[in-house]
């Protein structure tokens, strides 16, 4: 294990800064995906820090170093060392594993998501108040060189927590169950000025009739043309988008894409009134894949699956190209690389749409993580395994592997507490 940790940190160490999710993009740049040319290795590498409690919910790499969030209080290195205290937000070097000790920025309120800034920054978004060196209440950028508030970000974001971020085209989108931005009236998305923090006057999408009340946006994800949302919603600007929309952002007025699809605007369990949870684009944009909880709902019903669907199409019954359920388990992340989906919760199956709770016909055994073939829609033989906890909560796919965060402590096999790395070599 030794060897083969040192080989795969000396073929990381050859990974330009610049390129994909590794760094961040100049400001009016395109944050371009990660492609990946095979499956990561089901071993993991044995140098990614431990988190002693509570969950990761986010991770961002910017340059070499990997930011972490999530509700904990303490980490440790891989290998022998002191037990750190860390309230919801640490980092560590990507090639070695080693924990950024200047890096200590202490949120009093969990962390739910983090996207790459420039300069070597880091936004931070969850449902704190502040964080130990000033910021932000609910969004806020670090600098890395020291956890302190990166000068000339304000955003202030009222009204509710910030639970997923995304960096497109020079601008920074946020969603979550906020009401404004600044004095910018803002309902659960926004696009913010990169830099200041400032609301986009330019980006007033308006999401309604949510789901039991509650107005909610879940997940988002950028490609260099569309925006997916994820949410409590029924309508976005008024047109029919249930728990499910495109917004077209490749012009300076963002509006909302000609792309409907119904298959989401059915219930499933009376105690998921929305499901959907994450979301993830292809490298080149073309397709993109949705996760959902849900509760056991037939196979007719998109309640805990992973679906594909294109990009581009157009219409109002816009139909999944396949869709794989876990038979009655919840999926919270996924990640696509081009050569696999990676799908994250804390289901037990796979190729499961006649099971019910239980492993149908065709199930295969794929315990809290899994891979699909991103064109056939069925589960790949790679299978590592882990405990499965409340889930995976956090993928991150970089040029030497894959980053996972969860709430559990075993990852192929192998005491991994809350973070691994699948690596490709």
């Amino acid at each position: 294990m030794l060897a083969r940790t040192a080989a795969v940190a000396a073929a990381l160490t050859v990974i330009p800064s610049g390129i994909a999710t590794a760094a961040a993009p100049p400001p009016g740049a395109t944050s371009l995906k990660v492609a990946h040319s095979k499956v990561v290795s089901a071993d993991p590498v044995g140098h990614t820090p431990h988190v002693l409690d509570g969950i990761v919910n986010a991770i961002a790499l910017v340059g070499r170093t990997v930011v972490v969030g999530g509700d904990f209080s303490q980490v440790r290195a891989a290998r022998l060392g002191p037990t750190l205290d860390r309230d919801n937000l640490f980092a560590f070097d990507l090639v070695t594993g080693q924990i950024l000790p200047d890096f200590a920025p202490g949120a009093d309120g969990p962390v739910h998501a983090l996207a790459p800034g420039a300069d070597d920054t880091v936004y931070v978004g969850g449902a704190f108040a502040s964080i130990d060196h000033g910021g932000s209440r609910a969004l806020t950028r670090l600098r890395l060189a020291d956890g302190a508030p990166a000068p000339g970000f304000a955003p202030r974001v009222a009204g509710g927590s910030v639970f997923t971020l995304a960096v497109q085209n020079g601008k920074l989108y946020a969603g979550g169950d906020f009401n404004r931005v600044g004095r910018f009236p803002r309902l659960a998305i926004a696009a913010l000025d990169p830099a200041t923090g400032a609301a986009d006057p330019g980006f007033t999408i308006t999401p309604d009739e949510p789901r039991r009340g509650q107005y909610k946006v879940y997940a988002l994800a950028a490609s260099p043309t569309r925006l997916a949302v994820l949410g409590s919603f029924g309508t976005l600007d008024d047109l029919p988008r249930g728990q499910l929309g495109l917004i077209d952002i490749s012009r300076p007025a963002a509006k909302v894409a000609p792309w409907r699809t119904d298959a989401y605007a059915t219930n499933c369990k009376d105690a998921f009134p929305t499901y959907v949870r994450g979301v993830d684009f292809s490298p080149a944009g073309d397709y993109f894949v949705v996760v959902t909880t849900g509760g056991r709902g037939g196979s007719r019903k998109l309640c805990d699956t992973a679906a594909r669907f294109e990009t581009f199409s157009r219409g109002d019954t816009i139909k999944p190209t396949w869709v794989n359920h876990t038979g009655g388990d919840s999926l919270y992340s996924v990640a696509v690389t081009g050569a696999a989906v990676y799908v994250g919760g804390h289901q037990r199956w796979l190729d499961n749409p006649g099971g019910s709770d239980s492993a149908g016909p065709g199930a295969v055994a794929r315990p809290g993580i899994g891979a699909i073939h991103p064109r056939t829609g069925k589960a790949l033989s790679w299978n590592p395994t882990r405990d499965r906890g409340i889930g995976v909560k956090a993928f991150l796919p970089h040029r030497g592997g894959l980053l996972v965060g969860s709430d559990t402590t075993r990852l192929g096999r192998e005491y991994h507490a809350r973070v691994g790395m699948f690596p490709l070599s």
